[in-house]
């Protein structure tokens, strides 16, 4: 959570796209930043609780695939509405999908899924395998860009994850001609996410704020 703020934070002077993989190393949760914790501790045992920066309900971190974008406002996807962006990313995985020979769908409407639990039921645009919600994400636009946090629920079908990273990179170069460069977080990133890391996302008092 740390990394994907500090990213959007930097946006301004990176000046270009950033997509980030990564994963846990301990089965956890993240919600959504305007949802409550007394609410949100009594829908999983899964622990830690850590509140992201993006809104969204409860994502769990046991067995996903996760993943961040960041965007500057001079790209075109800051200017897109939120359904639209959500729309596309979920297009862009649907896609990547494909090149696996996987078939998803986009969900065409809304599904009623439980209060504030984010892969029990589904949105409109969300990324469904045989009427199962398998991506979702979350959005954040600010004076310096627009964060998108995604999970992917990989199907029950023998799939690897560096082989769907491969496929998201792979499908933006065949529909939107990406050319993909290496990041290395320079020292003001880095610095930057070590403190928001120790003084916000790991503390009780951030998390348990409302």
């Amino acid at each position: 959570m740390a990394m994907d703020e500090a990213l959007l934070e930097t946006m301004p002077r990176l000046g270009t796209p950033v997509l980030r993989f990564y994963s846990w190393t301990e089965p956890a949760a993240s919600f959504g930043y305007f949802q409550k914790y007394r609410e949100v501790e009594r829908l999983t045992p899964l622990r830690p609780l850590v509140r992201r920066p993006t809104a969204g309900g409860l994502v769990p971190h046991d067995a996903d695939w996760t993943y961040s974008l960041a965007f500057p406002t001079t790209c075109e996807w800051y200017s897109l509405t939120a359904t639209q962006s959500y729309e596309r990313v979920h297009r862009w995985a649907q896609s990547a999908f494909a090149e696996l020979n996987v078939v998803a769908e986009l969900a065409p409407e809304r599904r009623k899924a439980e209060a504030g639990q984010c892969f029990i039921g589904y949105e409109k645009f969300d990324l469904l395998w045989r009427g199962q919600k398998i991506a979702g994400a979350a959005q954040r636009r600010t004076r310096d860009g627009l964060l998108i946090q995604g999970s992917i629920q990989p199907p029950a079908i023998s799939l690897d994850r560096i082989q769907w990273e491969n496929a998201m990179r792979e499908s933006a170069v065949r529909t939107s001609a990406v050319e993909w460069n290496t990041l290395a977080p320079d020292n003001l990133i880095t610095e930057r996410t070590q403190f928001l890391a120790s003084k916000k996302y790991s503390l009780a008092a951030y998390n348990q704020k409302r």
